[in-house]
Protein backbone atom coordinates (compact mmCIF):
# COMPACT_ATOMS: atom_id res chain seq x y z
CA UNK A 1 0.00 0.00 0.00
CA UNK A 2 1.40 3.52 -0.80
CA UNK A 3 -0.03 7.07 0.32
CA UNK A 4 0.68 10.28 -2.07
CA UNK A 5 -0.92 13.19 0.18
CA UNK A 6 -1.15 16.18 -1.70
CA UNK A 7 -2.65 20.10 -1.48
CA UNK A 8 -0.32 21.95 0.98
CA UNK A 9 0.79 25.46 0.75
CA UNK A 10 1.01 28.55 2.04
CA UNK A 11 -2.81 30.57 3.06
CA UNK A 12 -3.81 33.11 5.07
CA UNK A 13 -5.46 32.44 8.44
CA UNK A 14 -9.20 32.40 7.58
CA UNK A 15 -8.75 31.09 4.12
CA UNK A 16 -9.47 27.53 2.94
CA UNK A 17 -7.40 24.27 1.38
CA UNK A 18 -7.95 20.90 0.64
CA UNK A 19 -5.54 18.13 0.87
CA UNK A 20 -5.80 15.09 -0.90
CA UNK A 21 -4.81 11.55 -0.55
CA UNK A 22 -4.31 8.73 -3.10
CA UNK A 23 -3.99 4.83 -2.54
CA UNK A 24 -2.72 2.62 -3.61
CA UNK A 25 -3.04 -1.05 -3.20
CA UNK A 26 -2.57 -4.42 -4.40
CA UNK A 27 -6.11 -6.71 -5.50
CA UNK A 28 -6.32 -8.17 -1.72
CA UNK A 29 -5.47 -4.80 -0.02
CA UNK A 30 -8.38 -2.58 -1.83
CA UNK A 31 -9.19 0.93 -0.35
CA UNK A 32 -12.05 0.26 1.24
CA UNK A 33 -10.76 -2.54 3.34
CA UNK A 34 -9.24 0.38 5.44
CA UNK A 35 -10.26 3.15 7.82
CA UNK A 36 -8.32 6.59 7.16
CA UNK A 37 -7.29 9.25 8.97
CA UNK A 38 -5.44 12.81 8.61
CA UNK A 39 -2.76 13.32 11.58
CA UNK A 40 -0.52 16.80 11.80
CA UNK A 41 2.71 17.45 13.13
CA UNK A 42 4.67 20.60 13.84
CA UNK A 43 8.37 20.06 14.76
CA UNK A 44 9.67 19.03 18.54
CA UNK A 45 5.83 17.65 19.41
CA UNK A 46 4.54 14.52 18.70
CA UNK A 47 1.93 13.48 15.69
CA UNK A 48 -1.60 14.87 16.77
CA UNK A 49 -4.72 13.09 15.70
CA UNK A 50 -6.85 15.23 13.15
CA UNK A 51 -9.48 13.54 11.55
CA UNK A 52 -10.67 9.73 10.84
CA UNK A 53 -13.55 8.40 8.41
CA UNK A 54 -14.77 4.74 8.30
CA UNK A 55 -13.73 2.44 5.20
CA UNK A 56 -17.75 3.36 3.98
CA UNK A 57 -17.45 6.57 4.37
CA UNK A 58 -20.58 7.03 7.01
CA UNK A 59 -18.94 7.87 9.67
CA UNK A 60 -16.33 10.70 10.89
CA UNK A 61 -14.42 11.58 13.99
CA UNK A 62 -12.30 14.67 14.42
CA UNK A 63 -9.87 15.83 17.36
CA UNK A 64 -12.15 18.96 19.41
CA UNK A 65 -9.52 21.90 17.87
CA UNK A 66 -10.85 21.07 13.76
CA UNK A 67 -14.58 19.94 14.42
CA UNK A 68 -16.56 22.47 12.77
CA UNK A 69 -13.89 23.60 10.58
CA UNK A 70 -12.18 20.19 8.82
CA UNK A 71 -13.72 18.17 6.99
CA UNK A 72 -12.65 14.61 6.18
CA UNK A 73 -14.19 12.73 2.86
CA UNK A 74 -13.45 9.71 1.33
CA UNK A 75 -14.46 8.59 -2.83
CA UNK A 76 -13.59 4.64 -2.52
CA UNK A 77 -14.26 4.40 -6.26
CA UNK A 78 -11.62 6.92 -7.17
CA UNK A 79 -9.42 5.58 -4.16
CA UNK A 80 -8.78 9.02 -2.35
CA UNK A 81 -9.75 10.09 1.20
CA UNK A 82 -9.73 14.44 1.32
CA UNK A 83 -9.46 16.75 4.07
CA UNK A 84 -11.61 20.12 3.84
CA UNK A 85 -9.86 22.64 5.76
CA UNK A 86 -11.63 25.91 6.09
CA UNK A 87 -11.10 29.43 8.45
CA UNK A 88 -7.69 28.29 9.24
CA UNK A 89 -5.81 29.45 11.90
CA UNK A 90 -1.91 30.10 12.51
CA UNK A 91 -2.27 27.07 15.13
CA UNK A 92 -3.01 24.84 12.05
CA UNK A 93 0.41 25.28 10.64
CA UNK A 94 1.65 21.74 10.54
CA UNK A 95 2.66 18.57 8.11
CA UNK A 96 -0.45 16.79 7.51
CA UNK A 97 -0.23 13.19 7.23
CA UNK A 98 -2.84 10.77 5.72
CA UNK A 99 -2.87 7.21 7.59
CA UNK A 100 -4.39 3.60 6.80
CA UNK A 101 -6.02 1.44 9.20
CA UNK A 102 -7.06 -1.83 7.84
CA UNK A 103 -10.26 -2.14 9.06
CA UNK A 104 -10.32 -5.73 9.93
CA UNK A 105 -7.94 -5.31 12.83
CA UNK A 106 -9.70 -5.04 15.73
CA UNK A 107 -9.13 -1.79 16.33
CA UNK A 108 -11.96 1.05 16.10
CA UNK A 109 -12.29 3.17 13.13
CA UNK A 110 -12.05 5.95 14.96
CA UNK A 111 -8.60 5.44 16.22
CA UNK A 112 -6.24 8.75 17.44
CA UNK A 113 -3.67 6.43 18.08
CA UNK A 114 -0.76 6.12 15.56
CA UNK A 115 0.05 2.64 16.64
CA UNK A 116 -3.17 1.75 15.34
CA UNK A 117 -2.69 3.08 11.68
CA UNK A 118 -0.73 0.70 9.28
CA UNK A 119 0.56 2.82 6.52
CA UNK A 120 1.68 6.68 6.02
CA UNK A 121 1.89 9.00 3.38
CA UNK A 122 4.91 11.44 3.39
CA UNK A 123 3.68 14.41 4.79
CA UNK A 124 2.20 17.53 2.90
CA UNK A 125 3.69 21.00 4.64
CA UNK A 126 0.42 23.56 5.43
CA UNK A 127 1.49 26.97 6.67
CA UNK A 128 -1.32 29.53 7.73
CA UNK A 129 0.21 32.71 8.33
CA UNK A 130 -1.63 35.59 9.99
Amino acid sequence: VQLQASGGGLAQAGASLRLSCAFSGRAYSTFNMFHMGWFRQTPGKEREFVAAIEWDGSRTYYTESTEGRFTISRDNAGNTVNLQMNNLKREDTAVYYCAAQWAGSGTTWYERRESAYDYWGQGTQVTVSS
